[in-house]
């Protein structure tokens, strides 16, 4: 049995990769996928936990973040491509259209 602090360990290291990539930010792509990557590390913590105390609920919630990420990744690329074919960049100190 893998013992508990190991998923706590892999989620930090993720939550840190992920906020190293929002926070270093060059490419949109790249902030995408860091925030998938900072989600990701709260879902192995909610899914740990709950399998540690016998409680559903982790996994549950989990279900519903990966639910409300993969619409937030929707609209988001639908974002990106209207960018992309309005100033053929994607980086994101370029873009600056959504500013009001």
């Amino acid at each position: 049995m893998v013992p508990l602090w190991w998923y706590i360990a892999l989620a930090v290291v993720l939550f840190g990769i992920g906020a190293a990539g929002v926070l270093l930010r060059r490419n949109i792509l790249v902030v995408l996928m860091s925030l998938e990557l900072l989600l990701n590390s709260v879902n192995i913590n909610f899914i740990a936990f709950g399998h540690y105390y016998g409680d559903f609920r982790g996994q549950i919630f989990a279900i519903f973040v990966i639910a409300i990420t993969a619409a937030e990744v929707a609209i988001a690329l639908g974002i990106l491509v209207a960018l992309v074919r309005n100033k053929a960049t994607l980086k994101v100190d370029d873009v600056t259209i959504l500013k009001g």
